[in-house]
């Protein structure tokens, strides 16, 4: 029985198992709080020759051991612990832990996380970190239950290609059979095959591969990417549309199942958006920013850096309430060959990001699903050869590149106007929960120093 359930059963006989958090010896009695993944509980033993051996068995335990226990649950106000106890008639040792423990498990600060993630499966049992996972559980499952609401088909799509799926940088390459293959930084190029097969709306949350060699509070070098695709849109308005539906449904569930508990364990308020969510077009937000009296570094060719992007998402939550905000038009510059570009201005694409209290979480567009047109970008890119396209527009496939040849062959055959968007994972944990760095919020962290446990 989980521990939650056993406040109903007051009198009655109870089998509970957890780990040991805390052992209080005192003159007349013996106390231990145990924890499972949904409660903690005391279990009160009397020091007498009725309980002897229970009374041994507790003087040689050490915190953190794994324990069966079995019991009368006893409900009283006296009880500090959620008003309720159990008095056993048997303690079983399943394991008993080492002494002293690793790490301390009561310090989550910054300095102490390197130690920590050394020691993940012992940090993952506070209540606090295991609250992060059942959050992300829950998110999964609406996002999903949106998607097949809505006529989504989930796809599972390779992880190993014989070709970049972004650009050629952070790119992790490896042998393949004396070839070379490459760990997916995307699963973009199937999603759009997807919708190429006729599927129409499609949906991944699946793991994503990036070489980056940063060491900052928001990268890492495998991490989970949420993607979507759908047909047959008429802008990318219908991709940012949908996306903040989405998002509004998602935390909604968030809120209703997790919302008092993660006000209560990190103070953190789960805010539901209104609709629709603010927009913004990147010349707007330069200029925005800039009246702010910040440069925005060149080496960002274009685009925001993370110090624009915050106070961009201040602005907005004082202008307009709202933690989240729309940026799009893009720069051509700074957005893949595949975007569609703004009809009548070149220079800028059909896409946006969302930012979510100044933290960037999605990048979408509406994609270029004509082929000389994607053909034409891919050459302005300088990722086709110029005889790829005749004057006429003909698109000569002998030109192409051998890499790329199965992903625009679906080009060929009544590729559909589509649009989707990639969403972390991790950094919308970091929003909602109020973490500053997505190793607390990582399972198991893959960073650049990091390849283990």
């Amino acid at each position: 029985m989980q521990i939650r359930e056993i406040k109903s059963h007051n009198g009655e006989v109870v089998e509970i198992h957890g780990f040991v958090k805390q052992i209080r010896e005192l003159k007349k009695m013996q106390f231990l709080v145990v924890k499972d993944i949904t409660e903690s509980v005391q279990i009160t033993i009397f020091k007498d020759e009725e309980h002897a051996k229970l009374n041994d068995i507790v003087s040689g335990l050490t915190v953190e051991s794994s324990v069966t226990i079995e019991g009368v649950v006893n409900v009283s106000d006296f009880v500090k612990l959620n008003g309720v106890e159990i008095l056993p008639t048997k303690i079983v040792v399943e394991n008993l832990a080492h002494t002293p423990l690793p790490i301390d498990m009561t310090d989550f600060s910054e300095s102490n996380r390197d130690l920590r993630l050394d020691w993940r499966f012992l940090d993952l049992r506070s209540r606090e970190h295991q609250l992060i996972f059942k959050v992300q559980t829950t998110i999964e499952m609406a996002m999903r239950e949106y998607w097949t609401e809505h006529g989504f088909i989930e796809i599972h799509s390779p992880k190993l290609m014989s070709s970049p799926s972004e650009s050629g940088a952070e790119l992790f390459e490896i042998d393949y059979f004396g070839g070379k293959a490459y760990l997916a930084q995307s699963p973009q190029f199937y999603k759009q095959m997807a919708i190429a097969s006729g599927f129409e709306k499609v949906f991944e949350i699946g793991p994503v591969f990036r070489a980056n060699k940063s060491h900052t509070s928001r990268h890492d070098t495998e991490f989970t990417m949420v993607d979507c695709e759908f047909a047959w849109i008429k802008s990318y308005e219908d991709v940012m549309k949908f996306e903040e539906e989405w998002m509004q449904y998602v935390l909604t569930k968030v809120k209703e199942k997790h919302g008092e508990e993660i006000k209560e364990v990190l103070g953190k308020e789960v805010v539901v958006p209104t609709l629709p969510f603010p927009r913004i077009t990147m010349a707007e937000a330069k200029k925005l920013v800039e009246g702010m009296g910040y440069t925005i570094p060149p080496e960002t060719k274009g685009d925001l850096d993370p110090t624009a992007e915050k106070m961009l998402g201040e602005y907005v939550l004082k202008k307009y309430g709202h933690q989240f905000v729309f940026v799009t038009e893009f720069p051509t510059s700074i957005r893949p060959f595949y975007h569609r570009y703004k009809e009548g201005d070149p220079t800028k694409t059909c896409s946006f990001d969302l930012l979510w209290n100044g933290l960037e979480q999605t990048t979408g567009a509406q994609r270029e699903h004509r082929l000389n047109v994607l053909v034409k970008q891919g050459i302005e890119k300088g990722l086709i050869s110029k005889k790829a396209l005749t004057k006429t527009g003909e698109v000569l496939e002998e030109y192409l590149p051998e890499s790329m040849k199965s992903y625009l062959a679906c080009f060929n055959y009544g590729m559909p106007p589509h649009g989707g968007f990639g969403f972390g994972l991790t950094r919308m944990l970091m929003n909602l929960l109020g973490y500053t760095n997505v190793r607390e919020v990582t399972f198991i962290y893959r960073g650049v120093d990091r390849l283990t446990p």
